[in-house]
């Protein structure tokens, strides 16, 4: 039989995490794989955002286990962080450095030579509109550009894989969408991108989604089939027909 761990970027077997009594993400089975846009969908409180950090090697499991870009998440998390990007749903820059300056001090956290770090984000930002040169503090630009040039620095280093938690909460819907584009240009080249949202119509752009509910995985495929499979028309009823 062919290994078709290979082509696999995360594989999940019941990874479980407990605070207390209260269990967050529940004996979660996943394998996704390389080159996918993965989309983890929920309400708030659906176990979303701790599933992805655990994934990120950032949360020991209670039970169960996850490789990740072939790194088990619970005993090589330090050389798993040096393979995945990872842009939080809180604005993680520094407000009080201008642009380029936060490039350079995440280069210098991931130990990116100086001029490739430039030169990436250079390239980067200028297909989302935002000028690496800028005097401007980062505390003046929109929302929706913050979260663009989070994204740059957690691509400085060149990582296989990609998690955005929530990356465009709180942002313009015309924002979201260029926001998707960017995620659907890196997905061409390669890159496995992990989505958390609570927008149902995000989901759309993702090639499969897990919709979770209480740490629990309550669906799981392609959107056009979970769509047909529930005879909706679209993710928001899907959502709320399953949730209900």
């Amino acid at each position: 039989m062919p290994d078709n761990s290979k082509s696999l970027m995360i594989q999940t077997t019941d990874l479980t995490k407990r605070f207390g009594r209260f269990t967050a993400v529940d004996k979660l089975n996943l394998s996704i794989e390389k080159g996918e846009i993965f989309g983890f969908l929920g309400a708030n409180g659906a176990g979303k955002t701790t599933a992805i950090r655990m994934l990120c090697g950032l949360l020991k499991p209670t039970s169960g286990t996850a490789v990740v870009a072939d790194c088990d998440i619970t005993h090589q998390s330090e050389q798993l962080k040096t393979r995945i990007g990872y842009m939080s749903q809180r604005f993680a820059l520094y407000e009080d450095l201008t642009v380029k300056e936060n490039v350079l001090f995440y280069s210098g956290i991931y130990q990116v030579e100086t001029s490739r770090a430039l030169s990436v984000a250079e390239e980067l930002l200028s297909e989302m509109g935002i000028d690496l040169g800028s005097k401007a503090l980062t505390s003046s630009l929109p929302l929706g550009f913050k979260q663009r040039l989070a994204l740059t620095c957690s691509l400085l280093h060149d990582p296989r894989l990609l998690f955005l938690d929530e990356p465009t909460s709180g942002v313009d819907p015309q924002a979201r969408r260029a926001f998707w584009n960017v995620i659907n240009r890196l997905a061409e080249k390669g890159k496995t991108v992990i989505v958390t949202t609570h927008f149902m119509d995000e989901a759309e752009y993702c090639h499969r989604v897990v919709i979770m509910q209480e740490g629990k995985a309550i669906a799981l495929g392609e959107p056009a089939v979970l769509k047909n499979e529930h005879s909706v028309p679209n993710m928001q009823q899907l959502f709320l027909k399953l949730v209900s």
